[in-house]
């Protein structure tokens, strides 16, 4: 499957005060209790998929069946654990000869590289071939730390630059012996696709998570008004806990964090978030962002790029591209909550002031795009 692990988890949202499906009924008119909840495991990980919108008992196992073919359909195409996948035929495939690929795969491609060139190398999908060094790939290796000889050399191979695709003729190449990883991405646009798939439906209100990854349409309850509710998580004491609880409506959210997936040697911790431009593990005091978009897709390459960088590097780049970002920042034994100008601009200054969130506002040392 889609390396999940790389960053579903860890930091996740959770869905605050989600009702289930009330009950089973043999009759198939009979109306549901809204919102009517779908969950299972996908990806590594798990799916939640919320419809607040009208639903009768007869409607559930095809609108299931039409949102997994969604999720099945990019895990064949670009899951790095499938020996049967598109994107495995791809890394396999002979160095300088082009390939014919799906659309979505290509799409992911031009949304990777996008995000790479506007974060300055801090996202790269090259950096598979480190992913699997440091034991958070699908070579499995035994968690350990690479001898430097050999983090190097495969540090070389790594770059954007080896990576070639066609949007027009859906075809790609890689120009060096890269291993393609669309872990940072694909579970975004799993997510974007679902929700489409739902609203080409007709549903106008739904919560789409995949593993932390959101789409949120529309309202919890129509009636009411009442948007979607997540909450932003910290660890404490190995329990999952909501730091910071914020309403979503009409927009997606994608969050990565550091401190799920990890291994230990001698004492010290490795993050499982690889730099591509020094190859090792990320070492500041960031400990997650969040990234909200209306492309899940977008979010999610945003998101692990902005934890690449850290916290100064990361809002500079967030506040030159006009994101909006939330950030939770290690503090000693507490947190502080970051944010863009674009966040407080998206959710309010009340909000931000209840939550106490600190926008980082500007400096002329701040680089802005051209």
């Amino acid at each position: 499957m889609i390396n999940s692990q790389k960053k579903l988890g860890w930091v996740s949202l959770m869905i605050i005060g989600l009702l289930g499906v009330a009950g089973c009924s043999s009759e198939e008119e009979r109306p549901l209790e809204s919102p009517v909840r779908f969950e299972g495991a996908i990806f590594g990980s798990f799916y939640q998929i919320s419809i607040a919108d009208p639903l009768t008992q007869g409607e559930l196992s095809d609108i299931e069946e039409g949102f997994l073919e969604e999720l099945q359909n990019v895990d064949k195409a670009m899951s790095t654990y499938r020996d049967d996948s598109e994107l495995v035929a791809f890394n396999q495939a002979p160095v300088g000869e082009w390939q014919s690929l799906s659309p979505a795969t290509v799409e992911v491609m031009a949304i990777s590289q996008s995000v790479s060139e506007d974060s300055q190398g801090a996202l790269d999908v090259t950096v598979g071939g480190l992913v699997n060094l440091w034991s958070f790939g699908p070579e499995a290796q035994p968690e350990e730390v690479p001898d430097d000889q050999t983090l190097e050399a495969r540090l070389e191979t790594v770059g954007s630059d080896a990576l070639e695709f066609d949007t027009d003729d859906n075809q790609a190449q890689r120009t060096r012996d890269v291993f393609v990883d669309l872990s940072a991405v694909a579970k975004g646009y799993a997510a974007d696709q679902v929700a489409d798939y739902l609203a080409q439906r007709g549903f106008e209100h739904y919560l789409v998570n995949l593993g932390g990854d959101l789409v949120a349409q529309g309202y919890r309850d129509p009636e009411e008004e009442t948007p979607w509710r997540i909450g932003i998580e910290v660890p404490e004491d190995g329990r999952q806990t909501a730091q910071l609880v914020l309403p979503l409506s009409d927009m997606t959210v994608a969050t990565s964090g550091d401190y799920r997936n990890y291994f230990e040697q001698d004492g010290q911790r490795f993050s499982h978030t690889i730099d591509p431009r020094t190859g090792r593990p990320i070492t500041h005091g960031l400990a997650s962002v969040s990234v909200f978009d209306d492309s899940n897709a977008r979010a999610d390459a945003w998101s692990t790029a902005l934890m690449v960088a850290g916290e100064q590097e990361g809002m500079a780049i967030a506040q030159a591209h006009d994101l909006d970002v939330l950030m939770l920042v290690r503090d000693g034994e507490q947190w502080k909550s970051l944010a863009s100008p674009g966040f407080a601009s998206t959710f309010g200054d009340t909000l931000v002031d209840e939550l106490t969130i600190e926008v980082v506002q500007a400096t002329p040392d701040t680089p802005t795009e051209e």
